[in-house]
């Protein structure tokens, strides 16, 4: 068989094999070596896989040869190709960003360790979305949740334990509630494949069992994906996170939790079963709204611009699971889109804010004034990603919103559009709260011109570029959004 068939499996090999190679060696560059090459391969396969899933629909791959629903499957819908460009992409950007990155935030004799713990988070957040077994995806959400954990745990600051002990609590309770919910399914299906378990729950959909494991599996994810009001873990980790962790898991970590949200819902349980026999829809709907603006509002008041933006993911999520809310193909494309434009816009920050750490102790606002001044491609940056999360024209940002605000007039609910409108006001707030600080307040006396060095600025102006390239060429992101969510409301129904 050629190597093209066996792309699935090497998505996940790749990354898996170069973690445990990256400890033994012990020496940082062989380490960071070593899982570059593991993450540039796992971004082409998944190149491959996209182009794979383009023209077939579907790519199935039966682990040893068992074929499902006896053995393991991993399994490429469109979705999940989208998803993996979007994991695999970014990892290869922020890998590079690292090395430099890294060496003023973590101590040297522990760098090899990060490079093993981003590689073993990589498997596991490309082993979510590619499997097709439901316990399978519980132990790849251990695995990249476990190293996770100590990428949080590696922050120069003291509170990056804190943070990190906190996501380990909230996360080891949201995969609680998640394998009970997969143990009541393989209780009424006697199968743990995706594929096989949807069929089978169409008999027994109305059980308490099968509803008890929908509430389950529902509940921990949302803790994963920090769904308002179960965000509480989020901005810690991401305020006191390496520089390069906080922008690689803003950009992924949540993003996968809701993908298993959204094939759960859509392709094991169906749309009968969540749109139109349970109140499901209304209360995401609420609790998306709630995120739109409690947590942007909340994130105007702070100090520090790295918990600044880890409240706007929050808030931008809401828009996410707002478009899940639909029950409709425009709503579900919008949901997709904004997964993968709101990723690249906020990576692109994060990566920008790290520039910023580089020279001081704390990106807090005390310390940012007159900062375009000193750090102008690095200020400049930060406004262009701002847009994006903003939704401005021209930006990736408005393709996602504009689909949403379709989905809602599609739906006859123009308050749905003013409440997305609203909202975008709060982005513009806490976006203009940085222009203010960094571009009209004077710079601190004797403070010298010190651009971040192009180890940091290139690997993050190129996420930048991205987020305006697909603001006005959306032939791949529109495109695969509109199949992916065309399939899955299909299977769902």
């Amino acid at each position: 068989m050629s190597v093209a068939a066996h792309l699935p499996a090497l998505q996940v090999i790749l990354p898996l094999l170069s973690a445990p190679l990256a400890v033994l060696l012990r020496h940082r560059g062989f380490a960071f070596a070593i899982v570059t090459a593991a993450t540039w391969g796992a971004f082409a396969v998944s190149i491959g896989l996209w182009m794979q899933a383009g023209e077939t629909g579907i790519v199935s791959y039966h682990i040893g040869n068992w074929a499902p629903p006896w053995g393991i499957e991993y399994r490429v819908d469109r979705l999940a190709s989208f998803v993996l460009v979007l994991i695999s992409g970014t990892a290869t950007v922020v890998l590079p960003y690292s090395r430099a990155s890294i060496e003023r935030e973590i101590p040297s004799e522990l760098h090899y360790l990060y490079y093993a713990m981003f590689a073993l988070c990589l498997a596991g957040l490309l082993g979510i979305v590619i499997t097709g077994d439901a316990f399978n995806v519980f132990v790849f959400l251990e695995i990249s949740s476990l190293s996770t954990y100590v990428l949080i745990a590696l922050g120069r600051d003291r509170r990056a334990l804190a943070a990190s002990f906190r996501y380990l609590i909230m996360g080891t309770i949201g995969a609680t509630f998640f394998v009970i919910g997969i143990g009541f399914l393989y209780l009424m299906t006697g199968t743990l494949n995706l594929v096989d378990m949807a069929e089978r729950l169409r008999s027994v959909e109305s059980s308490r069992p099968v509803l008890a494991a929908l509430a389950f599996i529902t509940v921990g994810v949302s803790l994963k994906l920090a769904l308002f009001p179960l965000h509480q873990w989020l901005p810690n980790a991401y305020a006191y996170a390496p520089s390069a962790a906080t922008a690689f898991l803003a950009a992924t970590a949540t993003k996968v939790s809701i993908y298993v949200l959204i094939r759960f819902w859509f392709s094991v349980f169906g749309e009968s079963l969540i749109f139109h026999k349970l109140p499901l829809p209304d209360i995401l709907l609420a609790l998306s709204l709630a995120a739109m603006f409690a947590a942007s509002f909340i994130a105007i008041f702070q100090n520090n611009l790295k918990r600044l933006f880890a409240y706007s993911s929050v808030g931008q999520i809401g828009y996410i699971t707002l478009g899940m809310s639909f029950d409709s193909v425009t709503g579900l494309q919008a949901s997709i889109l904004h997964l993968f434009n709101h990723g690249i816009a906020k990576a692109a920050i994060f990566l920008l804010i790290g520039g910023m750490v580089a020279f001081s102790a704390a990106p807090t606002f005390d310390k940012l004034a007159g900062l375009a001044k000193r750090m102008p491609f690095t200020c400049f940056g930060v406004v262009i990603a701002g847009l994006s999360l903003i939704g401005v024209p021209g930006t990736a940002g408005f393709v996602s919103k504009w689909y949403l605000i379709l989905a809602a007039m599609e739906k006859g609910q123009f308050w749905l559009v003013a409440a997305i409108l609203l909202s975008s006001l709060l982005a513009v707030a806490y976006v203009w709260r940085f222009v203010e600080v960094a571009y009209l307040k004077p710079p601190p006396e004797g403070a010298s011109k010190q651009e971040a060095p192009l180890g940091l600025l290139l690997p993050a102006w190129l996420l930048v570029i991205a987020s305006i390239w697909f603001g006005l060429d959306t032939s791949f992101t529109v495109g695969t959004a509109v199949e992916a969510a065309q399939q899955l409301v299909k299977v769902g129904q």
